[in-house]
């Protein structure tokens, strides 16, 4: 049976973003798409939904906050957080409200992909399992990371953190040269990360004029920053 998503992302190019990615994965479906707290709860009301793709720094409040009042009013949907917060204290509580996966941004379609596609394996655990072992079983297959979720070939974890950290912060934006420079790369490598935030919806480039020779290309976060 087809997995009907809900997309809650306040940033409008992340939601399109995410919901395009939901869209790719067999057996799922974008049942809508939600840039607050409020317009979550009226789109759960009319739709049927199995599982939130919830970002949980919402214009109107904590996800999560969102998360217990669907408790308290009976929905079951599941919920895999996608967010920036990285407080271990919030997963916890996340965890005892239901939370089963939890995906740090910025992240690469093959990332979502995995989790979707394992959530969807657990999902369809069904039966008495005969053992200990098959509870283990069933639970790593939600639980534990796949390597088929890395990035892509020659990027590494840290770097694209260093990357997106330097770009968040930066107010007017940054070339990749200048990306480099305070990363401590080389320009090609910082424009391979750049250009890979470009791809995932979490930065834009334009190209900067006014000085002697060819354009170069100016990298923009344009996330509302966590």
């Amino acid at each position: 049976m087809t997995i009907r998503v809900l997309v809650v992302e306040d940033d409008p190019v992340a939601a399109d973003a995410h919901a395009m990615y939901v869209g790719r994965v067999t057996g799922f479906a974008v049942a809508g798409i939600a840039h607050s707290r409020a317009e979550a709860v009226r789109l759960l009301e009319r739709a049927d939904v199995d599982l939130l793709l919830l970002d949980l720094y919402l214009p109107d409040g904590h996800g999560l906050a969102l998360v217990r009042s669907l408790r308290a009013a009976g929905h079951s949907a599941d919920v895999i957080a996608v967010t920036s917060a990285r407080d271990l204290a919030i997963v916890r509580e996340g965890v005892s409200l239901g939370v089963v996966q939890y995906v740090l941004k910025p992240f690469t379609f093959a990332t979502l992909r995995d989790r979707l596609t394992r959530y969807a394996e657990f999902r369809a655990s069904a039966g008495e399992a005969s053992g200990q072992d098959e509870v283990d079983r069933a639970l790593a297959t939600l639980r534990t990371p796949r390597t088929t979720a890395s990035l892509p070939k020659g990027l590494s974890g840290p770097t694209l953190e260093a990357v997106t950290r330097t770009l968040r912060e930066s107010a007017r934006g940054l070339t990749a040269t200048e990306a480099a420079a305070a990363v401590g790369i080389s320009r090609i490598t910082a424009r391979r990360y750049l250009e890979h935030l470009v791809t995932a919806g979490r930065a834009a480039r334009a190209p900067q004029y006014g000085q002697i020779g060819r354009p170069e290309l100016q990298y923009r976060w344009i996330s509302t920053v966590r």
